[in-house]
């Protein structure tokens, strides 16, 4: 499991049209599951995420987490971080789970994400989707499961 998070000021996701997710402060997260992914994973970086000190505290050290601040989840599935550029000009997607097991991973770790308190908002799993955000500091960090 990989996932890109980036700490926002705001956030949201349009399919369609339509916003189907919004947050104000918080994490934007992309997030990549592969074949080997399992529960156990899910877990692992559900409780990493709520967990992670990436707020400045009084003394601007990054010493706070989202739940300390009171910050919302913005969870977009993202299967192209999975993607292989090493051969050729087009990647290859072949390390990322194929959808019907990938959304149920994903419906998983975003409702493991809740039980932590936080409200978690999402994009539509495997749509084309319209991602906007005010990246806060600018902070963007990998978060990877194994």
């Amino acid at each position: 499991m990989k996932v890109v998070l980036q700490r926002a000021k705001n956030a949201s996701v349009t399919v369609d049209g339509s916003i189907t997710g919004a947050i104000d402060k918080g994490y934007v997260l992309l997030v990549g599951i592969t074949h080997t992914d399992t529960l156990e994973d899910i877990h692992y970086v559900a409780k990493k995420i709520a967990e992670l000190r990436i707020y400045e505290d009084e003394n601007g050290k990054m010493n706070r987490s989202i739940l300390e601040e009171g910050g919302a989840i913005l969870s977009v599935s993202q299967f192209t971080l999975y993607a292989d550029v090493k051969k050729g000009r087009r990647p290859s997607f072949i390390e990322a789970a194929r959808p019907d097991y990938a959304e149920g991973l994903w419906q998983a770790f975003n409702e493991e994400l809740s039980t932590y308190g936080l409200q978690v908002e999402t994009g539509i799993f495997g749509a084309m989707m319209d991602v906007a955000l005010v990246n806060d500091g600018p902070v963007t960090i990998i978060v990877e499961s194994k």
